[in-house]
């Protein structure tokens, strides 16, 4: 099960609680989960319509004698030791880690020891723990999300008047797609981009699937757009081939950015590749080319996913001598890849597996691995590379060696 989240206006922690209750949630077993952690609440569902579309408005009804706020130690240890699920404990403490150095940066106040005042309370640890447990209850496996929109103006807070986006959304936003919107409030809470960015792999435009159900959430305020403030949520299964598997052939819109250069030190070349693939390069190539004034020069070619282009075209006209790039988006298809381990003569190693379009399995050992390998036995790579492969059977999985 997949799911892609639509942040068409803005994400906060009870519009995403909201819109996986809608998919199908049940409240009663939510509240049976939490109480593993937090006591003194209540969950409140209704349905309510904005623009004619309905949507579950959650409210977190917390008892007046609960503490209202924690700080960062005090939810890690509420989190580490509750009997949560681990994948849901995994991301709840990645979640409020975020908040955590976003808050300790913004104020300069030790990272353990921040005080969360609005995101501390038990409304904000039920919408962040709620969301995860929502999510393995409905066996999501992987989230993509749209780019997120951000609102302006101001907001009040425990610490004054301060402006929108507010500056934690903006700081645990940090290398996320982000684009303006109408409204004239907060539409993306701290809360709201805490989650999102546990959760999603990527963020660009709707994947291939097959839709199953739609769920939205419903945020509370006028945020003064055109749009009605709602999260949705649309959950499917990925495409599938006329035999009911996954086809091994993928898609993806990606971008590709090219530049020439003929009068640049070529030892910058080595130095641009590295800093292109830590930076989310999906691929760089250099290819020889005569230029102008038959001047032989190198192009510069770069696959890049969408929400990584303005960063890839900074670092080519910082990088290079170059004054301009050409860029222009298009498909491509790719075979189904992930990460695997084999039991080699060398010790268990790292490998591709890759999915071939008839769904056999073939290995690619991974070059770094190899080359390592191939150093410290002082034996060739095309050696360590044969040793791979034979030890990996036809149907994918290692060979035990005693």
């Amino acid at each position: 099960m997949i799911a892609y989240v639509d942040m068409f206006s803005g994400i906060s922690g009870d519009m995403t609680l909201g819109a996986l209750i809608d998919l199908g949630v049940p409240v009663d077993w939510l509240k049976e989960e939490l109480s593993r952690v937090l006591k003194g609440f209540r969950l409140k569902t209704s349905i309510v319509y904005k623009h004619h579309l309905k949507a579950t408005d959650l409210i977190v009804d917390v008892n007046d004698e609960e503490e209202s706020s924690r700080n960062y130690k005090d939810i890690k240890a509420l989190i580490k030791n509750s009997s949560l699920p681990e994948k849901v404990k995994e991301n709840s403490l990645l979640a409020f880690k975020k908040i955590a150095r976003a808050e300790s940066k913004i104020h300069g106040t030790d990272m353990e020891t921040v005080h969360f005042h609005e995101i501390g309370g038990i409304d904000s640890i039920v919408d962040i723990i709620g969301s995860f447990l929502a999510v393995e209850y409905l066996g999501i496996k992987k989230v993509y999300a749209s780019p997120v929109p951000l609102g302006s103006g101001f907001v009040m807070c425990s610490h004054g008047k301060i402006p929108v986006p507010v500056p934690a959304t903006v700081a645990i936003l940090k290398g996320i797609p982000v684009n303006s919107s109408d409204a004239k409030t907060e539409i993306v809470t701290p809360t709201g981009a805490a989650i999102i960015t546990t959760l999603a792999s990527s963020f660009g435009d709707l994947p291939e699937m097959i839709i199953q159900k739609v769920g939205y959430g419903s945020g509370k305020r006028d945020t003064g757009s055109s749009l009605p403030n709602l999260l949705r949520i649309i959950l499917g299964e990925k495409r599938a081939d006329q035999k009911g598997k996954v086809t091994a052939v993928q898609k993806q819109v990606i971008h590709i950015v090219k530049t020439n250069v003929d009068d640049m030190n070529p030892e910058i070349l080595g130095f641009l590749m590295e800093t292109l693939f830590e930076n989310k390069a999906l691929d760089v190539c250099y290819v020889p080319v005569q230029m102008k004034k038959n001047r032989p020069g190198t192009q510069i070619e770069v696959i890049c996913r969408k929400e990584d282009l303005d960063n890839i075209v900074h670092i080519i006209l910082t990088q290079t001598t170059s004054i301009g790039v050409r860029y222009h988006e298009c498909e491509r298809s790719f075979l189904l890849r992930e990460k695997a381990f084999v039991k080699t003569l060398y010790g268990k190693l790292q490998v591709k597996k890759i999915t071939n379009p008839d769904d056999s399995i073939r290995f690619v050992p991974e070059y770094d691995v190899a080359k390592k390998i191939a150093i410290e036995k002082k034996i060739s790579l095309k050696e360590v590379y044969s040793q791979i492969l034979s030890d990996a059977n036809p149907l994918g999985q290692p060979l035990d060696r005693d």
